[in-house]
């Protein structure tokens, strides 16, 4: 991620078709060292295509990933706004009964102290 990172920076940067050195360079400025290998790796799949192509694949294929939101499938289910208030009201339970144990927790001192 470190590598792709550097790629990035260097194309955002106004270089586009950074080379191995420029990518060590942007790495070394922050304290981080690459293997060459890995370098060139990247650098092999992404030549000769277009940095906004490349982006655009990504977010296809970023698509198709599955990530939570259990309410939103229950009320696009065909559930309606009766099957959406439903954990709603039961969110504003559990936050009462947080509320009480944070205050119980302090223990005479603090992390900022």
């Amino acid at each position: 991620m470190k590598i792709i990172a550097a790629y990035m920076l260097a194309v955002l940067g106004g270089n586009s078709a950074p080379s191995a050195d420029d990518i060590k360079t942007i790495l070394s400025s922050v304290g981080v060292e690459a293997e060459d290998s890995n370098i060139e790796l990247l650098l092999s799949e992404v030549k000769g295509k277009d940095f906004a192509e490349l982006i655009a694949r990504g977010r296809e294929k970023l698509a198709s990933v599955p990530s939570g939101g259990g309410a939103v499938a229950v009320a696009a289910s065909g559930g309606g706004a009766a099957a959406a208030a439903a954990p709603a009201a039961e969110a504003k339970e559990e936050k009462k009964v947080e509320e009480k144990e944070e205050s119980d927790d302090d223990m005479g001192f603090s992390l900022f102290d």
